[in-house]
């Protein structure tokens, strides 16, 4: 069904609003927004060896959910009601140009708002990490434009959205340069090279960032991981979360910020005092409760199975499935891909039917999932501040993809007790590459795993990422003191081991002498005057 073309008047004769897609019901986006992952029921009898690369279909699968179409449907109503107030063709837009311009020139970000409607304004989403919220607004953003060409009545790139990842170890001057490098990609201008320099200040950055998103009718910036900025060293959350209210309340661009629970306390305290954030409110995506809608996504995914024997979907199933995921969907559909992989292999050697029961799903969730059990935990006992500082999956992600891409490979139980050679190497490339997705150092990551190794008799590699992630969030104290800089030291001589012909030995040795004297004495020089009686 195509959706509607009715529109509304505020949005007649706007040319920014006119290239959008027309105004879409919950069903349309429920349409637009799903991605099934491609199934054929014969590629059950394929080899193992295939039906692994298959699983990697469900790494792309997306169920939408009724967040999931509510977030579609403020972000389209934020979007729209922006450009109301930045209509080119009644002069809106001109006048924030203006006053965009006047800003740089008085060098003042503050200055007071443009004359004229400003019908800008922004929310936020926070949830726990793996709860979907950066696949979610990506598919989202996917169903609009990123850039329009206008012709008429005036030339212009328009950039319909703009989404950034707060850098890990990064502060707010890079969040600065990483918009204009994204506007650089995507529109092929230079601002980077014009603003973004190292020598620039963060304040004139944010300037000529605010005039930038005029210049080009940015319709929306989307920010995610903001926690990253916010927990940053150096970073002054103040100072980035009145840009963003800047970037709302005067320049008039909707700002979407996305991030996890280590984020709500700040957000809440800073960014809903938006003179317009309030209008949208904030979205707290928690994980999903064991109802309908849960049953709803388990049984949709449970279709997607290729293995040689299909498994229904018990009640008994389920349970286990929420039990060991706690309704949080990217750690759901990993075990269901884990424990298909795991059965697999297992087949591949033994020749034996493909069954799930709920013991193997628990198997696997023991044996696999080892490095998030803190959170699994944090959420069975709805542990909130726990929760909050365990905002990344990052290392998980990585383990996970190692197995699934058959770099590492699943234990088959009782087929030998021996452990393989090179293990040891296998086990540090493994959690140096870790630590490396986390952008710590390298010669840190080498020292951090030297000591949990020491510290760690069992050598499993969860058990060794465990004794790291608790130096570096217990302890938190600076890697460099223990491995303090050599300083350069001026070393004395030592006259007791010097020769005797040695000049410091000579000059040493002659306490009632000057110098010059004692070596006159030992016959080192000349005496001047017996020359010239000569």
């Amino acid at each position: 069904m195509e959706p509607t073309l009715l529109t509304l008047p505020e949005y007649e004769d706007n040319p920014f609003i006119a290239k959008l897609p027309p105004l879409y019901s919950s069903r349309d986006f429920y349409q637009r927004l799903r991605v099934p992952a491609v199934f054929d029921d014969k590629e059950r009898h394929y080899p193992p060896h295939l039906r692994r690369h298959c699983l990697m279909r469900l790494g792309r699968y997306f169920e939408p959910m009724p967040h999931h179409l509510e977030l579609a449907q403020r972000f389209d109503t934020v979007l729209r009601q922006g450009y109301v107030g930045r209509n080119p063709v009644n002069g809106h837009f001109v006048r924030h140009l203006q006053d965009g311009a006047d800003r740089i020139a008085n060098r003042q970000l503050l200055l007071s708002p443009v004359q004229g409607i400003n019908t800008a304004t922004s929310f936020s989403i926070v949830g726990c990490s793996g709860i979907g919220k950066s696949r979610a607004i990506e598919r989202v953003l996917s169903l609009y434009p990123q850039v329009v060409e206008h012709t008429e009545p005036f030339s212009l790139h328009q950039l319909t959205w703009l989404k950034l990842d707060c850098p890990r170890q990064g502060s707010t001057k890079q969040l600065c340069q990483n918009f204009f490098g994204e506007v650089d990609r995507i529109l092929g201008t230079r601002y980077l090279v014009q603003h973004g320099k190292a020598r620039i200040g963060v304040d004139h950055m944010m300037l000529h960032m605010s005039q930038v998103a005029n210049l080009h009718g940015l319709g929306a910036l989307v920010i995610d991981e903001i926690q990253h900025l916010i927990r940053g060293r150096g970073n002054d959350p103040e100072d980035l979360l009145n840009f963003l209210v800047t970037l709302v309340n005067t320049i008039g661009v909707p700002v979407l910020v996305i991030g996890t629970l280590a984020a709500v306390k700040v957000l809440q305290g800073n960014f809903r005092e938006a003179r317009r954030a309030s209008g949208m409110g904030s979205l707290i995506w928690d994980r999903f409760p064991r109802d309908a809608g849960w049953e709803h996504f388990a049984k949709r995914m449970w279709s997607y199975q290729w293995l040689n024997e299909e498994t229904p979907l018990t009640d008994e199933l389920m349970a286990v499935l929420y039990d060991e995921s706690q309704g949080v969907v990217d750690v759901l559909i990993k075990l269901y891909m884990l424990t298909q992989a795991h059965l697999m292999q297992v087949s591949e050697v033994r020749r034996q039917p493909e069954r799930i029961d709920a013991g193997l799903l628990r198997d696997v969730a023991r044996r696999e999932f080892r490095l998030i059990q803190p959170m699994i935990h944090a959420l069975r006992i709805n542990d909130r501040k726990a929760l909050a500082v365990y905002d990344d999956l990052q290392p998980f992600q990585f383990h996970v993809e190692k197995i699934l891409t058959g770099t590492t490979t699943l234990p088959v139980p009782s087929l030998s007790p021996v452990a393989e050679s090179g293990a040891n190497h296998s086990l540090e490339q493994q959690v140096l590459a870790a630590m490396a997705s986390l952008g710590i150092a390298t010669d840190v990551s080498a020292l951090l795993l030297q000591e949990a190794i020491a510290a760690t008799p069992s050598k499993d590699p969860f058990d060794i990422l465990a004794v790291i992630s608790a130096r570096l969030k217990g302890q938190k104290q600076d890697l460099n003191a223990q491995s303090p800089k050599t300083s350069r030291k001026i070393r004395k001589p030592k006259t007791d081991s010097m020769d005797e012909k040695d000049l410091r030995h000579i000059i040493k040795s002659a306490n009632s002498l000057t110098g010059y004297d004692a070596l006159l004495g030992a016959g080192v020089i000349k005496n001047p005057l017996s020359d010239c009686a000569a």
